[in-house]
């Protein structure tokens, strides 16, 4: 699948997943889109946690038990931000913006590979989540899952919410 159509067939998927396992071959791939994406200065604060243990996801998918995604996906990577005092003073601190570049080409992989997801973060904001994940990985105190993002084929078919038009949103020039 090229990279244009990975665009257009991505979608935020939160249904339920079937019971088809992803191979750790293909984790690994989604990984390396991650870890190639661009870095502020080139500081790569972002990493990976990998999760195909049941009894991991089980225990993960308890920070939203209302969430088919969760509940259901037999994989899982969880999205590690390094702190900020991990950076050399004077650079500056594009941890956001990495994470978010690795997502969006973990996304697009997942998406080539014949996998659906949907970015989780919202819910890691509260109630100390984040850090009850981060615990139950083994990462770091001073770093930070700031997303997971559930892998796995769709049980249910995925729906296009659609796109406001280009011309609605692409401008030439000026406003």
């Amino acid at each position: 699948m090229d990279c244009f159509q990975a665009m257009r067939e991505r979608h935020s998927y939160r249904g339920a997943y079937t019971n088809a396992p992803v191979p750790e071959a293909d984790l690994r791939k989604i990984m390396e889109a991650g870890i190639l994406a661009p870095s502020g200065n080139n500081d790569q604060t972002t990493s990976f946690v990998a999760v195909t243990d049941p009894a991991l996801l089980k225990q993960i998918a308890t920070i939203a038990p209302d969430t088919k995604a969760l509940a259901t996906c037999r994989a899982l990577i969880a999205v590690v931000m390094d702190a900020p005092s991990e950076i050399p003073p004077g650079h500056g601190f594009f941890g956001i913006e990495d994470y978010s570049a690795a997502v969006q080409n973990m996304l697009l992989a997942i998406t080539s590979l014949g996998y659906a997801s949907v970015w989780f973060d919202g819910v890691l904001r509260s109630e100390g989540r984040a850090r009850f994940v981060g615990d139950l990985l083994g990462v770091p105190p001073q770093k930070e899952v700031r997303v997971v993002l559930p892998v796995g084929v769709p049980a249910e078919p995925l729906v296009d919410h659609g796109r406001r038009p280009f011309d609605a949103r692409a401008h030439w020039n000026r406003w």
